[in-house]
């Protein structure tokens, strides 16, 4: 049975509570929930990891503290309520013994181990479920909250997004000769590197090169100033452990920089990092000089790092989609032109622009440029893997 205006409305309601949580339930997913009878709310809530409660449990209790009657109510879940025991008992359970009539929720669990079970606990106790169309924009926006828990829980390996900005013949930045050196050179507009920083802020881990650290001395820092339940960890991949002491990664270090190297990086240069704060982790080389991309994601699959933002250089660039590793893309487009001297978006790959005819759910939005006059940088994001595929 489809939705209902009102349905639609609550489900809304609910992904916003999910969505305003975000940064606070990594490793878990991200879920909000309403409990509604008729027009009336009586209970909402979103799941904080460091709170345990999940979303369901969260509602259920600010209903009971408001004295709000939760019998015959219909529970509005932006992601299938689960049915096992995990830090905390099944929600499915907790609606069942609440006595809800009703619920409707945005999308099934990604787990193949449990999709579908919760559901099937509900209806096995005579509540009425519905799904949203996995088509309908509700269910697509609870989708892509979760995109990075859908992958980890099938895949074992974190969400790998790739951010780059560029100019519109698809150059990351001018020939190295104008440049100031470590200094940044910016291409896209204040508004839509405003916006890139979102994307640090739904991260649980920022990625780079050593060549970006020498010739950018970047921060890599989430400066939304939103709330985040763990630091987000800046990750280099310095095999010979070149990364200046002096660095502005290294200055800032609060243990929440890695840096991964070789096995024969020397030792020297691991315990002055180390001294800094920095953590030095070793991990297996190709065999021509460049660590193994695969195993870098696996030590941090390791740490419960769910997603992983790229913000890397021409070489890794390439190399992190050659080795197809690459799950999502977020290309910010300047109205400018670097000429076909100045550094590739991926050096001996594909322009961007083909790349772009392989993107799923595909979406394009402009912000104003105060670089170029008169001028839009365009954001063009999409998935070369969608995490969710194997979800009915």
């Amino acid at each position: 049975m489809p939705l209902t205006p009102q349905d639609d409305r609550y489900l809304a309601r609910a992904l916003d509570l999910a969505c305003d949580a975000a940064g606070l339930a990594s490793p878990n997913p991200t879920v909000g929930c309403v409990l509604a009878r008729g027009e009336t709310i009586v209970g909402e809530g979103a799941h904080l990891y460091d709170a345990r409660d999940h979303a369901e449990i969260a509602a259920l209790k600010q209903a009971a503290a408001l004295g709000h009657k939760v019998s015959g109510a219909t529970a509005y879940v932006t992601l299938e309520p689960c049915s096992h025991h995990g830090r905390t008992g099944p929600c499915a359970d907790a609606l069942i013994a609440a006595g809800i009539a009703r619920c409707v929720v945005a999308t099934v669990d990604p787990n193949p181990l449990v999709s579908g079970a919760g559901l099937a606990k509900l209806r096995a106790a005579n509540i009425d479920v519905a799904v949203a169309a996995p088509q309908s924009p509700l269910a697509q926006q609870g989708r892509r909250l979760n995109d990075a828990f859908a992958h980890f829980i099938q895949h074992h390996r974190p969400f790998v997004t790739l951010k780059a900005a560029l100019s519109v013949d698809g150059m990351l930045a001018p020939p190295p000769a104008s440049r100031t050196a470590t200094a940044p050179h910016w291409v896209t507009g204040t508004a839509a590197r405003a916006n890139a920083q979102h994307l640090r802020h739904g991260s649980d881990a920022i990625l780079t090169g050593i060549g970006t650290v020498l010739a950018d001395n970047p921060s890599l820092t989430d400066r939304t100033g939103l709330p985040r339940r763990r630091a987000l960890l800046r990750v280099v991949l310095d095999s010979e452990l070149r990364t200046p002491l002096d660095s502005g990664l290294v200055t800032s270090a609060a243990k929440d920089l890695l840096i991964l190297c070789s096995s024969d990086a020397p030792a020297d240069r691991e315990s002055a990092l180390r001294a800094r704060n920095a953590e030095v982790l070793r991990i297996p080389s190709d065999g021509y000089g460049h660590l193994e991309l695969a195993a870098a994601l696996n030590a941090l699959a390791e740490r419960n790092i769910l997603s992983v933002l790229v913000e890397a250089g021409s070489s890794l660039n390439a190399s992190l989609l050659r080795a197809d590793l690459v799950d999502k893309l977020v290309l910010y487009y300047a109205e400018r032109e670097l000429g076909v001297d100045g550094i590739p978006f991926a050096a001996g790959y594909d322009s961007p622009y083909s790349l772009q005819q392989r993107l799923t759910h595909a979406t394009h939005t402009s912000f104003p440029s105060d670089i170029t006059p008169n001028a839009e940088d365009v954001r063009v994001t999409g998935y070369l893997h969608d995490p969710w595929t194997t979800i009915p």
